[in-house]
C-alpha cells in the first residue's frame, strides 16, 4: 500500500496508532510553515492517504465489532455495531 510506503514501513507492520502518530507529525510540520512549496505538497500528500488509510480502518473494525446488550430479564444479545447507543 502506499501509504505504508511513504511512512518507510512494511505494510504487515503499519499500525492505526502509527499512522495517526505520523499524521500528527505531518500537521505539525504543515503548521509551522518551515518546508518548501514541494516539501509541503508531499507531505499533504502523505496527510491525505494516511487519513483515508485510518479512515477505512476505522470503518473496518467498525464492522466487526459486535456490542453486547442486555436484556431486562438479564440475558445478553449480540447486536451488529451501529456507532449510535441502542435505546431499545
Amino acid at each position: 500500500m502506499e501509504t505504508k510506503r511513504a511512512m518507510g514501513m512494511p505494510e504487515a507492520e503499519l499500525t492505526f496508532e502509527a499512522a495517526m502518530q505520523r499524521l500528527e507529525e505531518i500537521v505539525q510540520r504543515l503548521e509551522d510553515g518551515d518546508v518548501s512549496l514541494e516539501e509541503a505538497i508531499e507531505l499533504f500528500q502523505e496527510g491525505m492517504r494516511l487519513s483515508r488509510w485510518c479512515d477505512k480502518k476505522l470503518r473496518d473494525v467498525e464492522q466487526r465489532i459486535d456490542l453486547l446488550l442486555e436484556e431486562e430479564d438479564g440475558a445478553f444479545r449480540l447486536v451488529p455495531f451501529s456507532g449510535e447507543e441502542d435505546e431499545a
